[in-house]
């Protein structure tokens, strides 16, 4: 379900108007989360720590309103729920696209997960998961901890969806962090937004 975001009465309709002339409209900033908690509760129980905290950036996610808000034939929409389309590597060194529903039990959640990440392992090609605009666009390099990151774009296909991608998880004074990156269009998302949405993820993770 989504909602029509009334242009003339939105306290951002200027600022929406104003980067939605750019080429790239996109802003990107990275940052290093401590996820101490969720690794060691992940190898208690058995989890897999991938879901884990994808679960919880899209409970984070869905609780900042602008990180629910899309762009559809140049009107906004608030979604009422965010779901996950994060890459999934295969054993033969590619990766397929998925779509993942979000549910707020953890359980419910990996265990759908699951299943979509066999069948994306066995698929072959690329075609991109039909999963429309509501929602963010995930990828993991568990292999890196980068400090920036960009994303390749199509500048002629609009999109208006965050991308998040997550790194090398480290050990630091007894603390397991990992670096994040958060790339969302400016005429939706401030570094504001961003701000919030990582002080809710840090808390949950």
């Amino acid at each position: 379900m989504k909602k029509k975001i009334d242009l003339e009465t939105w306290s951002r309709k200027d600022h929406f108007q104003f980067f939605s002339q750019f080429e790239e409209p996109y802003h990107s900033i990275t940052v290093e989360v401590d996820c101490t908690r969720t690794y060691h509760e992940s190898k208690e129980k058995g989890y897999s720590l991938f879901l884990s905290y994808l679960h919880k950036s899209l409970i984070a996610a869905n609780a900042v309103p602008a990180f629910r808000l899309r762009i559809l034939d140049g009107e906004v929409y608030e979604f009422d729920t965010i779901n996950a389309s994060p890459t999934i590597p295969r054993p033969d060194g590619t990766f397929g696209f998925s779509y993942i529903d979000f549910h707020p039990d953890f359980s419910i959640f990996q265990e759908r997960a699951k299943e979509v990440i066999v069948k994306v392992e066995k698929s072959t090609g690329l075609d991109p998961a039909t999963s429309g605009q509501n929602v963010i666009h995930y990828s993991s390099l568990p292999w890196l901890k980068f400090t920036s990151l960009s994303h390749a774009r199509s500048y002629s296909f609009p999109d208006s969806c965050p991308k998040i991608s997550f790194g090398k998880m480290t050990e630091l004074n007894g603390k397991r962090v990992m670096p994040m990156s958060v790339h969302a269009h400016h005429g939706l998302v401030d570094g504001r937004h961003v701000g919030e949405y990582v002080k809710i993820l840090e808390e949950i993770l």
